[in-house]
């Protein structure tokens, strides 16, 4: 058991790792974005659960955990895209 709780904790720290650099990614959206109003796009949500779940699909993943995975992951995303935007307008 010692050894699979060590491989889920380096685990979790590149998951760590790569949720930050895609939330580097969620500020220069923010910076580029012209309004407020088009931080959350409904298209580009479905997209990238589309693309997410082809990619758990193709690797193995059950989409039982991928889409609820992302869809909160984009949720919380668009929270600090907003954040961000409203922090780089004032």
């Amino acid at each position: 058991m010692a050894e699979v709780r060590e491989g889920v904790d380096a685990l979790d720290r590149q998951l760590v790792a790569l949720i930050a650099e895609r939330s580097r990614y969620m500020e220069a959206a923010a910076r580029i974005k012209p309004s407020r109003e088009v931080v959350r796009d409904e298209w580009r949500i479905e997209d990238v659960v589309s693309k997410v779940k082809a990619e758990a699909d193709r690797i193995g993943l059950t989409t039982d955990i991928a889409e609820p995975v992302w869809r909160e992951l984009i949720e919380r995303s668009i929270a600090y895209e907003l954040k961000v935007w409203d922090a780089t307008r004032d």
